[in-house]
C-alpha cells in the first residue's frame, strides 16, 4: 500500500501505523512521487490525500486509470473533507473507497483490508 499525503508527518505515522497492522505501507510527499511509485511498485492499495499542491488529486487518479499498469489498483480517497464533497469534486468518482482523515484506525484497516481480497 502506498500512503500519500503533502504533510510529511501524516503520511509517515499513517504508513508506520498501518506497517505495525501487517500492511506493507510506503509513503509518498505527493502526486507525481504516488504515479512513479504505483508504476514501480504496483501497491494493491493508494490511500490518497485529496488536496495537495502541483499534482492533485484529480491529475494523480486520472494518470492511474489512463496507464494499464496502474489502473487497476485501489485507490482511496483520505481526506478531512466528508464524503459528499469528496464526490462533488471532479475525481470524486475515481476513487474505489473514502475516508475521513480521523477516523479510527481500525476502520481504515477494516477498508483496506476489504479491498485487498
Amino acid at each position: 500500500m502506498v500512503v500519500v499525503d503533502d504533510n510529511h508527518n501524516a503520511a509517515l505515522a499513517l504508513a508506520a501505523y498501518l506497517s505495525l497492522e501487517a500492511l506493507e505501507a510506503r509513503d509518498v510527499f505527493g502526486g507525481m512521487e504516488a504515479i512513479d511509485m504505483a508504476r514501480e511498485w504496483a501497491p494493491h492499495v493508494i490511500l490518497m490525500d485529496i488536496s495537495m499542491p502541483q499534482c492533485d488529486d484529480f491529475e494523480a487518479v486520472c494518470a492511474l486509470r489512463q496507464d494499464p499498469r496502474t489502473a487497476g489498483i485501489a485507490v482511496v480517497a483520505h481526506t478531512a473533507l466528508d464524503e459528499a464533497e469528496v464526490r462533488r469534486l471532479p475525481a470524486g468518482h475515481a476513487f474505489d473507497g473514502y475516508v475521513q482523515k480521523g477516523w479510527p484506525h481500525g476502520e481504515l484497516v477494516a477498508l483496506i483490508t476489504a479491498l485487498l481480497v
